[in-house]
């Protein structure tokens, strides 16, 4: 067990817990319950069960995160083992590319995978069939978005397997697949059970992709409740269509916190060592796992740089225009306030969930409530602020600091009690252990989960859509504006707009990112 000095006192937790909590309650928590309230008794609590297109909204919302959940599996288990046991060139850069779809901005992912099976994309100009109107676009968008979650939780895990154990059950006569699944699989389990739970919240209460890809048959419960109160004035329904909402993505977002509370545990010595293909099977299992990497990780991405490439100099003058220039600084300044504000929230969250289940499930708050019901409960609560300067930081900050929250309580988890102990023992003060110890080995997983933040703050777009006025426009408002344009110099423009996006996004993901220590020996900040 650990030594109690790893830990803040009663006192000294809800001194951390103070402004993390005040915030979530001023930002999310009233603005969430004054549009509750708002439909109140408007609609009785069943309503949505009993009208059946609303239920037909639930249930899609329902199955096509599970269906995410399962492919993502039957996908990324493959993938992970072989990342995680064999050496091969390009491997350490395949793990980072994992990560460019959830790195990139949602609006980004949703325009390549219409750049890629849209009515103009590359697929129909090989021959292929037109998939919009289906749902196999927001099928692969959520795929496209969430594989690097499980791939990197199974590398991860894998790496935590022991040695000895598997080298034990090869003596005794197993074969490589049955000690995959008596000794591997039961150490792998709830790292997979803890990423799926995170892919299926990000699937059910995601808002982007399902806005452009699903289309008016495929809308997700999240979308109607941003059509029900942002074109139909229907609030009651849209307060017990989020009623819902909020009650089953909290108890996914309860048990993912419980499964990783309890996987918290130093990491392994005897950790199994990668090795060299061995055959033909190896050397194939590896080209397979390339072409997935590519086909669902880079065509979409490429798709887009490829539009934009050849839609002709007068297209990309677009970035020269006013509007641009204007959405590029606000972009800027909102991402980089954003990240400082929710750098200094997630620290505080991190230090004082240690130990609380329940506060740190608190963290989650921001991925369960639907950023259309923080939206317009804020343009309900603060009528006068609401789409104000103060206000879009705020929220970009509340969308981006779980990441930093959610990196730093992992390691928290893991470090080891006897350095701390040692500088106790030599006399250094709480404050001076913190600083001179704590500090500097929390910092490779406070770089990552600040990149993360940084790269879903310059990509922010529910939040921008419904709050921002005209002067405050981002880039990714107007991205949406020229798709919602006819013509296809508006989609070129989209497409050269959205590459300037997702540069700003990469750029400054690997700018914080980069100096932390080898991936290899990193937790993913989402996973």
């Amino acid at each position: 067990m650990r030594h109690a000095a790893l830990h803040p006192s009663r006192w000294q937790r809800w001194a951390l817990a103070a402004l993390p909590l005040a915030f979530l309650a001023v930002v999310l928590v009233a603005p969430a319950l004054r549009l509750l309230l708002e439909g109140w008794g408007a609609e009785s609590l069943w309503a949505p069960w009993q009208d059946a297109y609303l239920r037909g909204r639930l249930i899609w919302s329902f199955a096509q995160a599970a269906i995410t959940c399962g492919a993502t599996l039957l996908l990324g288990l493959p993938m992970a083992w072989v990342l995680a046991r064999l050496e091969f060139p390009g491997r350490h850069w395949m793990l980072r590319g994992l990560m460019l779809p959830f790195v990139v901005p949602t609006l980004v992912a949703a325009m390549g995978v219409l750049a890629l099976m849209g009515p103009r994309g590359l697929l129909v100009q090989w021959g292929g069939p037109d998939l919009q109107g289906t749902p196999w676009l927001l099928l692969y968008g959520n795929l496209f978005f969430n594989l690097c979650v499980v791939v990197r939780a199974g590398v991860d895990a894998l790496s935590q397997v022991s040695a000895a154990r598997v080298a034990a059950a090869r003596s005794l006569g197993a074969t490589p697949w049955r000690a995959f699944w008596r000794v591997e699989w039961p150490a792998i389990a709830p790292w997979l059970a803890s990423a799926l739970c995170l892919v299926f919240l990000y699937c059910f209460s995601g808002f982007g992709l399902a806005l452009v890809l699903g289309g008016q048959d495929y809308a997700t419960a999240e979308v109607e409740i941003y059509t029900l109160v942002a074109h139909e004035l229907q609030l009651g329904q849209a307060g017990v269509l989020s009623l819902w909402m909020l009650a089953l993505t909290g108890v996914v977002a309860w048990s993912y916190a419980a499964i990783e509370r309890r996987m918290a545990a130093p990491a392994r010595a005897d950790a199994l060592p990668r090795r060299r293909p061995a055959g033909a099977a190896q050397w194939l299992a590896v080209v397979a796992v390339v072409l997935l990497w590519v086909l669902i990780c880079l065509l979409p991405l490429a798709s887009i740089a490829q539009g934009a490439i050849h839609s002709g100099a007068s297209v990309w003058e677009v970035l020269t225009d006013e509007d641009t220039l204007l959405a590029l600084g606000n972009t800027a300044q909102f991402s980089v306030l954003a990240l400082v504000l929710a750098t200094g929230l997630g620290l505080a969250h991190a230090l004082a969930a240690q130990r609380v289940l329940w506060l740190r499930t608190l963290v989650f708050l921001p991925f369960i409530v639907s950023p259309v019901m923080v939206a317009f409960g804020l343009l309900l609560l603060y009528p006068q602020a609401s789409g104000s300067f103060g206000v879009l930081v705020a929220a970009y900050a509340l969308l981006a600091y779980p990441f930093v929250a959610k990196a730093l309580a992992a390691r928290l988890d893991s470090l080891p009690a006897h350095y701390l102990e040692a500088a106790r023992s030599l006399g250094a003060s709480p404050w001076r252990c913190f600083w001179r110890v704590t500090l500097p080995l929390l910092a490779p997983a406070l770089r990552r989960g600040m990149a993360f933040a940084a790269a879903t703050a310059v990509g922010e777009f529910a939040v921008s859509l419904f709050l921002s006025r005209p002067e405050w426009a981002t880039l990714t408002t107007l991205i949406y504006q020229h798709l919602g344009k006819p013509g296809a110099d508006n989609l070129a423009a989209a497409q050269v707009l959205a590459c300037v996006l997702m540069a700003l996004a990469l750029l400054a993901f690997v700018l914080i990112e980069w100096p932390a220590e080898e991936i290899d020996n990193e937790e993913d900040a989402r996973a």
